[in-house]
């Protein structure tokens, strides 16, 4: 059973180390997802799991329980409404080189997908070549499948059947139901580790960057720190999205509200 004091400890040394908020309602959640790897690792409880990551001694380990208590779910196109903004403002001037930041990119999906739109844009004339797409993410695990650029074909469920065509080969035999992304989009995608509550150290400014669904681990204080850290990155005029359900931003760098999850950096 997770002590109280135990829960306790697990959750300052996640809060300290990665920013992850763990109030005491998580308690069973953390229970159930840490309780599975206790078992599989045949340790005696959580006491001991506890002094296996405490002190980042066991490195890899301590990645496995973030991973754990944190949640990977995406999908191609999610929140498809600022894709249309996106592909709207791009398209509303002259064509530019485009620099975007995907900064919590899970598995690539939300990475791969700005990738393809900027790939159509070219292809119409209504950006220019040059342009590039950073993928960053805290888990090692995710960043090595997010490379693989190969995905269940439910996850791409939002791309029309002409983007599939376009941008996709689907697998065939023993890789039927699995899509693999073709190289003119997969390669334009650089993957690298960060972590949001760190220095940021990125080749920046962006002229967009998405910071999606990763907010809501976080507790208010370190909401704000990241916030203000990742939007310095933003070139004035550049787009700033992040989870619709992630409330409004209260940040020092000037965010101007365009929708739901949608803001410009005044100039």
């Amino acid at each position: 059973m997770l002590s109280d004091d135990t829960f306790g400890e697990i959750a300052a040394l996640m809060h300290g180390a990665v920013g992850l908020s763990l109030p005491p309602h998580k308690k069973a959640l953390v229970a159930s997802r840490l309780g599975q790897r206790i078992q599989r690792l045949g340790l005696s409880g959580y006491e001991a799991y506890l002094a296996r990551i405490r002190g980042r001694a066991d490195a890899d380990e301590f990645q496995v329980a973030v991973d754990l208590l944190t949640t990977h779910e995406t999908y191609f196109f999610r929140e498809r409404r600022h894709f249309d903004l996106l592909e709207r403002e791009l398209s509303s001037g002259p064509p530019r080189s485009i620099a975007a930041w995907s900064a919590a990119c899970s598995y690539g999906d939300e990475a791969y997908s700005i990738a393809m739109l900027l790939t159509d844009l070219e292809m119409q004339g209504r950006t220019r070549p040059g342009w590039s797409v950073l993928a960053t993410d805290i888990s090692d695990q995710v960043l090595r499948e997010a490379r693989e650029a190969v995905f269940p074909a439910e996850r791409l469920r939002e791309l029309t059947p002409q983007q599939l065509k376009r941008h996709c080969l689907r697998g065939e035999g023993e890789a039927e139901g699995q899509v693999a992304l073709r190289d003119e989009v997969a390669s334009r995608v650089a993957f690298g580790r960060l972590n949001l509550c760190e220095t940021i150290d990125v080749p920046g400014p962006f002229d967009v960057i998405f910071l999606r669904n990763v907010l809501i681990y976080f507790d208010a204080p370190t909401k704000a720190a990241v916030v203000d850290a990742v939007a310095a990155q933003l070139r004035p005029g550049g787009l700033f999205f992040i989870g619709t359900a992630e409330g409004r931003l209260s940040s020092c760098v000037p965010l101007q509200p365009l929708g739901p999850g949608a803001y410009r950096r005044a100039a």
